[in-house]
C-alpha cells in the first residue's frame, strides 16, 4: 500500500521496512531494530525470451526473481534536542552471490528537521509512493530522470515534519561522475480527512552513458491521494525534459481491502518524441495476508506497447517478513 514517512529519523526508508522488525536492544537513550524479508517469487512472460531490442537471448519465458533482504535500523538520543540515527539494508537474489547495498545512510534529527547523508531516496519518492503501491508492477512512469529515483548514492537529505501535516524534503545528489549532480525538493500535505496532496521539482545534469557528455534534465511531480475506510485512490502527474526532449506521463492507483484480501489496480503512462521513454500498461493484483508477516500475491500486467520485449507478464510470490 501507500508508503509514507512516519518519522524524520527514517529518511529514505518506507514504513514497510519496520512494521515487523525485532528490537534487539532498547534503552531510554538507544534502540536497534533488525528486520528483513524472504521472498520467493517468479515472473512469466515471452518478454523474458528477448533482450531490450527484441532479439532472442536463449532464455525461457519463466524467470525466477526470488530475493531476500536484511536491514538494521538504529537511533540514539543525545539530549532533548538531538538524536542520531543510521539505517542499512542489503538484498540478495537467488541468481547471484553478490550483495546489493539498497540503503546505507546516517544522520541526526533536531527540533529543526533531520539531516542525513548516504544512499537513500530522493526528495520526490515521498510523492511517487502515492501510486507505487503494488507487490508486483507499477511505478514505471514516475521517474523521467535519475534524480527523481529512490536509492540515490551520495545523497544529502533534509526533512522537516510540521504539526500541521506538512512535510518538506530537500535533497542534493553529489554524483561520483563529473557533471552528473541533481537537486530537488518536495512539499507534502496530509489532511486529517484522508486527502493528501504534494508537489515536487528536481533538476540538474545527467550522463547519457559511459564516457558520454551530460545533458540538462528536470522534472515536476504532482501527487494526490484519498483514503476512505478500506478504499484508496492515488494519482501522480509527471512532466520534464531530457536533453531538450519533453516527456510527460501519469500514474493512477486503486486499492480495496476486504478483510485479509487486497485488490489493486494501476495504470502507468508516459509519452515523448523519443520512444525509449514510453510507458503504457494496466496491471491488476491480488494479495492475501495469511498472517501479519506472511503474504501471498499474484499480478498481471497488460502492456499496450508494441514489440515482443513489451509482452504481457504475470508475476507471483510469497513473502515472509521478520
Amino acid at each position: 500500500m501507500k508508503k509514507t514517512m512516519i518519522t524524520a529519523s527514517i529518511i529514505g526508508a518506507a514504513v514497510g521496512f519496520n512494521t515487523y522488525a525485532y528490537t534487539v536492544y532498547s534503552s531510554d537513550e538507544s534502540a536497534l531494530d533488525i528486520g528483513g524479508r524472504i521472498e520467493p517469487r517468479f515472473n512469466v512472460s515471452d518478454a523474458n525470451e528477448v533482450d531490450e531490442n527484441g532479439n532472442a537471448n536463449g532464455n525461457s519465458s519463466f524467470n525466477d526473481i526470488s530475493r531476500a533482504r536484511l536491514h538494521f535500523d538504529g537511533v540514539t538520543k543525545v539530549n532533548d534536542n538531538l538524536s542520531v540515527f543510521g539505517f542499512y539494508e542489503a538484498e540478495m537474489t537467488s541468481d547471484s552471490s553478490d550483495i546489493e547495498n539498497r540503503y546505507m545512510y546516517a544522520g541526526f534529527d533536531t527540533n529543526f528537521g533531520a539531516f542525513s547523508y548516504g544512499k537513500q531516496d530522493s526528495s520526490q519518492v515521498i510523492l511517487t509512493d502515492f501510486t507505487d503501491i503494488m507487490e508486483t508492477f507499477g511505478g514505471s512512469a514516475a521517474d523521467i530522470i535519475e534524480g527523481n529515483q529512490d536509492k540515490r548514492e551520495n545523497n544529502f537529505v533534509y526533512m522537516l515534519e510540521m504539526p500541521v501535516g506538512l512535510t518538506v524534503t530537500l535533497n542534493y545528489v553529489a554524483a561520483d561522475e563529473k557533471d552528473n549532480d541533481t537537486a530537488g525538493g518536495s512539499v507534502l500535505y496530509e489532511s486529517p480527512i484522508g486527502l493528501d496532496f504534494g508537489v515536487g521539482y528536481v533538476s540538474g545534469d545527467q550522463r547519457t552513458g559511459v564516457g558520454l557528455a551530460s545533458v540538462e534534465v528536470d522534472q515536476y511531480d504532482v501527487a494526490l491521494s484519498y483514503t476512505f475506510s478500506d478504499f484508496y485512490i492515488g494519482a501522480l502527474y509527471v512532466a520534464g525534459e531530457v536533453d531538450n526532449v519533453d516527456v510527460d506521463g501519469y500514474e493512477i492507483a486503486l486499492a480495496y481491502d476486504i478483510n485479509d484480501v487486497i485488490f489493486r489496480y494501476v495504470f502507468n503512462y508516459r509519452d515523448s518524441d523519443n520512444a525509449s521513454h514510453d510507458v503504457d500498461y494496466n496491471a491488476v493484483e491480488g494479495v492475501y495476508n495469511v498472517t501479519d508477516n506472511f503474504v501471498g500475491y499474484a499480478g498481471y500486467e497488460f502492456n499496450r506497447l508494441d514489440g515482443k520485449q513489451n509482452d504481457d507478464q504475470m508475476q507471483a510470490g510469497v513473502r515472509y517478513k521478520f
